[in-house]
């Protein structure tokens, strides 16, 4: 299924100088999670205002692409730097979560002509992560299977606050534009629920 996570590993390559830089810096892997969720607080808080300012709608896509690669940071240095752990694990997946949450809540505000799809693209985006993380607990593989997953969340939320910014959302755009990543977010769970299954 095609997915902005199927390029992670190259991402995270590139991320390496990075990654042995913080380890230098005695950083470690949970706060580097905590700074992704405290980045993330701060793109909701900054995205609430942009009807008002357009130019905080950039805080989306340049925002999510610092967040990304924190996401695949933390992941690095657990593995590389043995720091895995199960308070790490449970603080990354309800971190994403949290997050997630964070960063999708001013869509009601400037959405609210598509509130109904708002709030069913949330719960939707909530429940693929829960179903990736049920693969874990049945079958003992975390799924992250698309075409919605978390990167891809970002990545269309990324584009979403580019064209916010540049005027060229409407309400019937909007609209559109949302019910598609709700049908690929329910294509997405469905992924990762079968794949849990025929494990």
């Amino acid at each position: 299924m095609i997915s902005i996570y199927n390029i992670k590993p190259r991402f995270q390559r590139l991320l390496t100088p990075v990654l042995t830089a913080l380890h230098k810096a005695g950083v470690t892997a949970n706060q580097i999670t905590l700074s992704s969720l405290a980045l993330s607080f701060c793109i909701g808080f900054t995205c609430w205002f942009g009807p008002e300012h357009h130019l905080l709608f950039l805080a989306l896509p340049i925002g999510l692409f610092i967040r990304m690669a924190l996401n695949a940071l933390d992941g690095m240095m657990a593995r590389t730097y043995n720091q895995q752990s199960k308070s790490g694990e449970l603080l990354n997946e309800l971190g994403d979560v949290v997050s997630d949450l964070f960063v999708f809540f001013p869509l009601l505000r400037f959405e609210w002509n598509n509130v109904y799809l708002i709030v069913l693209f949330i719960s939707l985006s909530t429940v693929n992560e829960f179903a990736g993380i049920m693969g874990k607990v049945i079958s003992g593989e975390r799924r992250y299977e698309g075409p919605m997953g978390k990167s891809d969340r970002a990545f269309a939320l990324g584009v979403y606050g580019i064209c916010c910014f540049c005027s060229l959302v409407t309400k019937d755009i909007s609209a559109g534009f949302f019910t598609a990543l709700i049908g690929m977010l329910l294509i997405s769970t469905y992924t990762r629920i079968r794949k849990t299954l025929n494990k």
